[in-house]
């Protein structure tokens, strides 16, 4: 390993999973299922949680729903989350190109720090968020460094080091880019 490779931890507890847990929990109340000196223990924990085993273990005992409600609050879900999911996917081709590395010794390192090469001053992006290598023969390969909001490649969180390809749309925290190939050029 050198100096500039980092070894993948599991991926830290984002705000996004903090809320479903949250979310989880407050059901539950509602539900009358958790006391309010539980209710306020659990949240702690949550607020506090850096990995998601220490999520598991707070809500492991309030996961079980009804049937019928588990399929009606899915059904609400999906119909709810329509119009995000069709926005989403009229701005993804909107995404600005992120131009893939040329073959070279070093990764492009991408993260808030003042040393990274693609800089992103956005506050979901971690000072050591991802790096990006061309692997040679035309390939490349993107690693997350343990970032809090995580690495994602087309919809799916990236947890170590995943192949891409020009096309593919990246989030970092949540700044998007579209994959490019070198020498491209933008289209219009």
């Amino acid at each position: 390993m050198t100096s500039v490779e980092f070894s993948a931890y599991p991926p830290r507890v984002s705000d996004a999973d903090r809320e479903r847990a949250l979310e989880v929990l407050r059901d539950s109340a509602a539900d009358g299922r958790v006391s309010q000196g539980t209710f306020e223990h659990r949240m702690e924990v949550i607020l506090h949680a850096q990995q998601h085993n220490e999520l598991d273990a707070v809500l492991q005992d309030l996961r079980t729903r009804k049937t019928g409600s588990r399929w009606l609050f899915r059904t609400v879900q999906a119909v709810s989350g329509f119009p995000v999911k069709l926005r989403r996917a009229w701005q993804s081709e909107r995404l600005p190109e992120l131009m893939l590395p040329v073959t070279g010794p070093y990764p492009l390192s991408i993260g808030r720090a003042p040393g990274s090469v693609l800089r992103l001053n956005h506050f979901t992006v971690s000072r050591t968020h991802a790096q990006l290598r061309n692997t040679g023969e035309g390939g490349w390969s993107l690693r997350d460094l343990g970032s809090s909001n995580g690495t994602w490649v087309n919809g799916r969180r990236v947890t170590g080091t995943v192949q891409v390809r020009p096309g593919d749309h990246v989030l970092f925290g949540q700044v998007g880019y579209r994959l490019a190939a070198p020498g491209t050029s933008p289209d219009h």
